[in-house]
């Protein structure tokens, strides 16, 4: 722990011993959670999942009394998903004295974040980035509600090569860490099968016209193609290759299933696959917590909506074992039990990743339902 946070923890002690309470866990009336990723930006959509998710678990134990007598806050914070705006907001949590956060979203704002967080003693919970890279660098305080791109990417890979069973499959990304990282593993699984991958090439994010991308997908005689990166690009990609008779099935990430890719695509969207978290909202169980949403007129369906109340849920839980809000204590109290979430029994490993998740294919429609094609 920081020197700076060993002496507000002395401060916070000393308060408490001054008011009479015994522990100082319970000395402030509230503990704050930031809550951390795109308020604005071309993927707010997925922020807007994240947030609703986290806000519901903050209302809904509240509500149970809190945690250890003390109510939870979130704050939040919008990074856009820039690295450099992710940054200036995890100096801003540090700044403001918050020692837990949920978020990031994007990887490639978490990672730089994290590394923020773990210097200054913050522990987060990302309930949306897949990178592996944010934790294999060994930090004690970082953990995720999601899967890696290391066990999305093979999924996708597999039901490629035994279920579609293409003769050439173009792989693009969006050079970011997470659609890059994506569609690397996507590219080395169908390689190992035995499909050729003739081509594999970035597109740059924010792009509007990509002519030249199906042009290239046209000459290389591609059947199949897999997108690594968020829906404003394929949204496009898949009405242009559309418009310009491009007949050719997409898949892709989580990051492409979102509402707006049929807004964007059209009927072009009809029949796009896509990786996503189960569907918890479809699940029995959470029934109750399905008609809460709706009743504040929020939609349950996104996938980081439960992750991310899932996310606030095991940092509760972790103060009320650790009985403290130490985060070093609460991070060992994460990693030493498991946790009943509506996202199912959630353990940690070492790393801070979850020892079980799943990821299940989908075939997406025009009108932004799915069908899900795996379990």
């Amino acid at each position: 722990m920081k020197m700076a946070h060993k002496k507000a923890l002395s401060q916070i002690i000393a308060a408490a011993a001054l008011v009479g309470f015994s522990g100082y866990s319970l000395a402030a009336d509230t503990i704050k959670i930031a809550l951390a990723g795109p308020v604005t930006g071309p993927v707010a959509q997925y922020g807007d999942m994240q947030f609703i998710g986290a806000k519901m678990a903050i209302e809904q134990i509240n509500k149970d009394g809190g945690v250890n007598g003390s109510q939870l806050e979130g704050v939040v914070f919008d990074d856009a998903c820039d690295p450099k705006q992710a940054v200036a907001v995890a100096n801003r949590i540090v700044n403001d004295g918050i020692s837990f956060v949920v978020g990031h979203l994007c990887s490639s704002s978490t990672q730089p974040a994290s590394d923020i967080y773990e210097d200054e003693g913050i522990l987060m919970v990302t309930a949306a980035s897949t990178s592996p890279e944010i934790t294999e660098r060994g930090y004690q305080l970082v953990f995720r509600t999601i899967g890696l791109d290391s066990l999305q990417g093979p999924t996708a890979g597999k039901y490629i090569a035994e279920q579609v069973k293409p003769k050439k499959v173009a792989v693009i990304h969006d050079k970011q860490q997470y659609g890059e990282g994506i569609a690397t593993a996507v590219r080395d699984v169908l390689t190992e099968a035995g499909i050729e991958v003739p081509l594999f090439e970035g597109v740059t994010a924010g792009d509007k016209d990509f002519s030249a991308l199906i042009a290239k997908l046209r000459q290389a005689e591609v059947d199949f193609v897999y997108y690594g990166g968020y829906h404003p690009e394929l949204g496009l990609i898949l009405r242009q290759a559309s418009e310009q008779g491009l007949d050719v099935r997409f898949m892709g990430p989580e990051g492409v299933g979102n509402t707006d890719i049929s807004a964007i695509a059209g009927e072009a969207s009809e029949g796009l696959l896509v990786t996503l978290p189960k569907a918890f909202d479809e699940d029995p169980k959470n029934a109750d917590l399905v008609e809460a949403f709706k009743a504040k007129n929020e939609d349950p369906s996104g996938p980081f909506v439960f992750p991310a109340y899932a996310a606030v849920q095991v940092i509760a839980d972790g103060i009320k074992l650790a009985e403290s809000t130490d985060t070093e204590a609460v991070a060992e109290a994460l990693r030493s039990n498991s946790f009943d979430t509506p996202t199912g029994t959630l353990a940690f490993d070492e790393k801070g990743d979850l020892k079980n998740f799943n990821f299940v294919v989908y075939e997406w429609h025009a009108d932004a339902s799915k069908t899900a094609l795996t379990e």
